[in-house]
């Protein structure tokens, strides 16, 4: 017959165990963050036949108030949104936004971000900035981006042509979840790239003069 202290203390220790199992439970339940990078694709080919690589700087991105915030931003409706608290970009968005794009036109062109450091004397850099105007992500509907962004020709460290400033809108479908979210952003990223490189080609081969240059299609 198990007497009275024997029971209280299996009592006890079934309790114990019980709140152990419930603690260990709320801990496994516990969501992880997961952070997500806009920067990435293709290696940087070098010029051909040894020729000096085309200097540019990717000035500082800017981003609308809203987007200032480390976690993921996701659009739920006409005029709502979500924070997504475990879902954060690598670093600020703007850095992100401007590290795609600089890496990108880089791999396009054979060319050297110098905006950190500073391009060989006497030569010719071409200064890009981008202004952001929506950053929109719809799960299971699309990655939207639309840019403000604009190329200046600088010879020598003197302007040699006129600001060339042009608006592109990139739309890509995307599935559900948060990695068909970021994978369409890259693209939209990749495909303004392309577009800048346009412009930087048509300055770098002397297609931009004194009226207004026309802006690439995008």
């Amino acid at each position: 017959m198990t007497s009275f202290p024997l029971r209280r203390r299996a009592l006890a220790t079934a309790c114990a165990a019980g709140l152990l199992g419930a603690f260990l439970g709320a801990c496994s339940s516990t969501p992880v963050d997961r952070f997500y990078t806009l920067s990435g694709g293709p290696t940087v080919a070098p010029p051909a036949g040894g020729a000096a690589p085309l200097y540019f700087e990717m000035r500082p991105v800017t981003v609308p108030a809203q987007l200032r915030r480390p976690q993921m931003v996701v659009s739920t409706g006409e005029g709502t949104i979500d924070l997504e608290e475990h879902h954060r970009w690598a670093g600020p968005l703007a850095e992100e936004i401007g590290n795609s794009l600089s890496l990108g036109i880089a791999a396009r062109v054979g060319g050297v971000d110098v905006y950190r450091s500073a391009a060989p004397d006497g030569s010719t850099l071409y200064r890009i900035g981008a202004d952001v105007q929506r950053f929109e992500s719809r799960p299971g509907s699309h990655a939207l981006i639309d840019v403000v962004w604009s190329v200046r020709r600088l010879d020598g460290g003197q302007i040699g042509g006129q600001m060339q400033t042009c608006r592109s809108v990139f739309q890509e479908p995307v599935g559900m979840g948060h990695d068909a979210l970021v994978a369409g952003h890259r693209a939209a990223l990749d495909k303004l790239s392309a577009t800048i490189v346009l412009a930087v080609r048509a300055q770098q081969e002397g297609q931009v003069g004194g009226a207004a240059p026309a802006c690439p299609a995008g």
